[in-house]
């Protein structure tokens, strides 16, 4: 029996600290175009990055609702932290309804991480995504549903330094690759014990720089994988996560 979200087809945008990047979805999550991206403006105000992707998307398909991932702290749409954009700029920034009434179509707005989980985890269990990129992003879900965010990456590792300052792009240009994968070694053992998940994904643009061997529990998963969660902000409450079972 189809339902209406069915037809829907959503626009689903993934904000980055240096691109900006969309596509259309259908409501399985399947990509209607190959998905487009534009340089992150600086500076990254609200205004300037509406902005930014109104110029993105004038000449896509039509679409009937916005799923935006952000890289900060999302509660109900709203802004509360854009460590790499400027929380200066963004703080208590309602920026799914600014988006929405801008583009004339109702946006949701979540964290990246999360909506990276969302299109990518299997849905059974404890499933926790991690983004390795301009920073440190998280997310866990619960047999497929999103659980409350937590910012962990702002949780400090070591004496002096958050994950972000710890495992971040900085501190990939500043030590290196091996010493980073050294670190990301420790940064594994400590979410296995701390979350005992039962599937760890690995996103982020500094994915591909890791060196060892994962655990079986473990993949490493694409950013295109995870912009198709922005139809899952949409339709998560109508039915289960078809996905098939993950080897490796």
């Amino acid at each position: 029996m189809k339902t209406a979200s069915d037809q829907l087809k959503i626009l689903s945008i993934d904000i980055g600290g240096s691109h900006i990047k969309a596509t259309i979805l259908n409501h399985k999550g399947e990509l209607l175009k190959n998905y487009e991206k534009v340089i992150t403006p600086t500076p990254a105000s609200p205004e300037n990055v509406i902005k930014s992707i109104k110029t993105l998307v004038k000449d896509f398909p039509e679409f009937d609702k916005v799923s935006v991932g952000f890289p900060g702290y999302v509660k109900n749409g709203v802004i509360k932290t854009a460590p790499n954009l400027g929380t200066a700029l963004w703080k208590d920034y309602d920026f799914a309804k600014n988006l929405g009434t801008s583009l004339g179509k109702e946006a949701r707005v979540v964290n990246d991480a999360d909506m990276q989980g969302l299109g990518v985890v299997n849905g059974k269990g404890l499933e926790m995504v991690i983004t390795l990129g301009t920073g440190f992003g998280t997310a866990l879900l619960l047999d497929g549903k999103l659980l409350p965010h937590l910012e962990f990456s702002h949780q400090p590792f070591s004496k002096s330094k958050s994950y972000d300052k710890y495992i971040g792009e900085a501190a990939l240009e500043k030590e290196g690759v091996k010493k980073w994968n050294t670190r990301m070694k420790k940064v594994f053992g400590v979410l296995k014990t701390v979350f005992n998940y039962d599937y760890l994904y690995i996103g982020g643009g500094n994915s591909d720089k890791l060196t060892f061997k994962l655990d079986k529990n473990m993949k490493i998963v694409s950013n295109a994988d995870g912009i198709k969660g922005g139809s899952r902000l949409w339709t998560q409450d109508e039915a289960p996560i078809e996905k098939p079972i993950l080897t490796q």
